[in-house]
């Protein structure tokens, strides 16, 4: 499985390297600042260290007042830059609760309708399951039901168009029923923006702007990594390598925005959660009504089974609502979403019947930092007893880890030692299409093949037993590990590549070679007329394509298949082949069919 850095419920339970955290940031004010947080700060500190995070932000609102915000650590460690309440994070995922909220904006004005097929707006949409396609409705999108697992390569590894990835949905399987199950996945979710972007005319980043932030006073977000990148303020993205934290270079996922490309700071998102803790208001000023509000809140699609770090005494039955997580704790009303992509990891968090929330912004994309400060904070504010969190989530940590190093040290193999490919390097290099996922490019490099998955990559590729071939796993990639199939088809020729790009489908994903492109120079060489059992046929280049003209047929036209032959296309197992001499010259025209091979001489 290639391991993209995109969570929505984190169970990533690694142990982190060190960074010596700069001083805190501090911008409370004595006459709003609640005591009963005093000491979040050692907590801060603590969970920083276990979990190696570079830098933190966290706002704190209480009745609809920002009572504690606060910098911890770096936003660059080796600059020294410190993090302050203005320094601008990726939110990731939060972002679909901006989508979301667009919508509602939307329904408010008799535009949409939670429970309309999405067709009805939207025509091109379609899916793999004709079910779905047909009856699916934002609801079903917004809520993780169509029966549609993630396939995040589709985004993650491309520069596809919204416009581009809504047209290749059809091409993606589903492996579960329609509504019959959860299943997170940012493609849908990026469709409703592309949606609000055509009914607004504004596309998905000017609705946002227009109708979020600006009456929000959400002043220093972007939507972009261009965006984010241009300003002053931002933090660098980390990743653990070797149990250090590392710098790393930001991920465009613009075209996936509406999923996951809000960029933020705690001031501009204490606004957002003060409004979400409200009845649809920010100050005079309405943005949404009071029962869309709540509806967004609300539980739409069971979420059964939790990875560990959330499946913890204290919190409850999981749903998911409107680009919203619903649970409780302790009892109380809890509605939640976290985010993250590479380098960064954010929690925004709220108990709306206590109107209190907690959001924490953070440059690693691992550990559980967020979510102990949120959880203390509530016992703090709550006046519980707090439960021991920072504990909890280091043993869950250490368990993780010890599960995770006794997996690959007693991990099978089924590697057949004593085989090696059944063609040349040479024979596998070419280009390989999936009208779903896109392209992947194998290239021979001295010795080995390198593979690139659209502009993901390239990876080695080593070869691990007859014709299947593996990224090495001491590779430092999100491919590490990941094994390619290729095959043949029934004239010898390596044909298809497959991988489980999508392991929870149960079968790979497969890229068929695509047609060879051959200069119109060459092309232009074979037009011309050819004499076959005594009746003259004609192959002509129109634009950049080759047809066949047989006498008393239609038109057929020629495919590039390998070299100089071709496939009659709508006429499988029909090829021609055309022959050149010693100096160059076409001779002759070979024509494969299912009866026999004819030979056409060139007049």
């Amino acid at each position: 499985m290639i391991r993209i850095r995109v969570v929505f419920v984190c169970s990533l339970l690694l142990q982190l390297a060190a960074v010596s955290p700069a001083p805190a940031q501090d911008k409370r004010s004595p006459a709003t600042s609640s005591s009963k947080l005093q000491g979040l700060d050692t907590l801060a500190d603590q969970a920083m260290k276990q979990w190696k995070v570079p830098g933190v932000a966290i706002a704190v609102v209480q009745n609809g007042k920002v009572i504690y915000a606060k910098g911890y650590g770096y936003r660059d460690v080796e600059k020294k830059l410190p993090v302050t309440t203005a320094t601008l994070f990726p939110i990731g995922s939060i972002s679909k609760s901006f989508t979301a909220l667009t919508f509602a904006i939307l329904r408010d004005e008799g535009k949409v309708d939670w429970d309309q097929p999405v067709r009805s707006y939207l025509p091109e949409f379609e899916m793999n399951d004709v079910v779905a396609g047909e009856q699916a409705t934002p609801r079903d999108l917004f809520s993780h039901r169509t029966g549609l697992p993630r396939h995040d390569l589709v985004w993650y590894s491309s520069d596809f168009s919204r416009e581009d990835m809504i047209s290749r949905l059809r091409y993606l399987k589903s492996n579960k029923g329609f509504r019959s199950a959860y299943q997170y996945n940012n493609l849908t979710i990026m469709t409703m923006g592309y949606l609000e972007g055509k009914l607004t005319g504004l596309g998905w980043e000017g609705a946002i702007r227009q109708r979020i932030f600006a009456p929000l006073g959400m002043t220093h977000s972007n939507l972009s990594v261009d965006e984010i990148e241009k300003t002053d303020d931002h933090a660098i993205p980390y990743e653990l390598k070797k149990e250090i934290a590392t710098k790393v270079p930001f991920h465009n996922i613009d075209a996936i925005g509406p999923a996951g490309s809000i960029n933020s700071n705690i001031d501009d998102m204490s606004r957002y959660l003060t409004f979400q803790l409200g009845d649809g208001k920010y100050g005079d000023h309405r943005i949404v009504s009071e029962s869309n509000l709540h509806e967004m809140h609300s539980p739409q699609t069971a979420i059964p089974d939790p990875p560990p770090a959330f499946s913890l005494p204290g919190l409850g039955h999981f749903s998911y609502g409107l680009a919203w997580v619903v649970t409780s704790y302790r009892g109380h009303n809890l509605v939640w979403h976290n985010g993250g992509i590479d380098g960064f990891y954010a929690l925004l968090s709220m108990l709306p019947d206590d109107h209190m929330g907690v959001v924490v912004l953070s440059n690693l994309p691992h550990g559980q930092t967020p979510e102990v400060l949120a959880y203390n904070v509530y016992d703090r504010l709550l006046g519980l007893d707090p439960l021991p969190w920072f504990d909890r989530f280091k043993e869950l940590d250490a368990k993780g880890k010890q599960q995770e190093d006794e997996a690959k040290k007693n991990k099978p193999t089924d590697r057949k030692t004593g085989t090696h490919p059944s063609h040349n390097l040479s024979d596998y290099a070419g280009e390989y299409e999936n009208p779903g996922y896109g392209k992947i490019q194998v290239s021979e490099k001295g010795d080995s093949l390198e593979l690139t998955v659209n502009k993901l990559g390239p990876w080695k590729l080593e070869n691990y037993h007859y014709d299947v071939f593996r990224v090495p796993e001491s590779e430092e990639s999100v491919a590490a590990g990941e094994k390619f199939q290729f095959e043949m088809n029934k004239k010898g020729d390596i044909e298809r590549v497959s991988a489980a790009l999508e392991p929870s489908l149960g079968e790979d994903i497969t890229f068929t070679r695509a047609p060879g492109k051959i200069a119109s120079h060459v092309l232009q060489s074979l037009a011309g007329d050819y004499v076959l059992n005594g009746q003259t046929v004609n192959v002509a280049l129109i634009g950049e394509v080759l047809w066949l003209t047989v006498p008393g047929q239609p038109r057929y036209e020629l495919v590039p298949a390998k070299g100089l032959a071709f496939d009659v296309k709508g006429l499988p197992h029909f090829t021609v082949e055309f022959q050149e001499d010693a100096s160059g010259k076409i001779f002759e025209a070979v024509f494969n069919q299912p009866n026999g091979v004819f030979h056409a001489t060139r007049k």
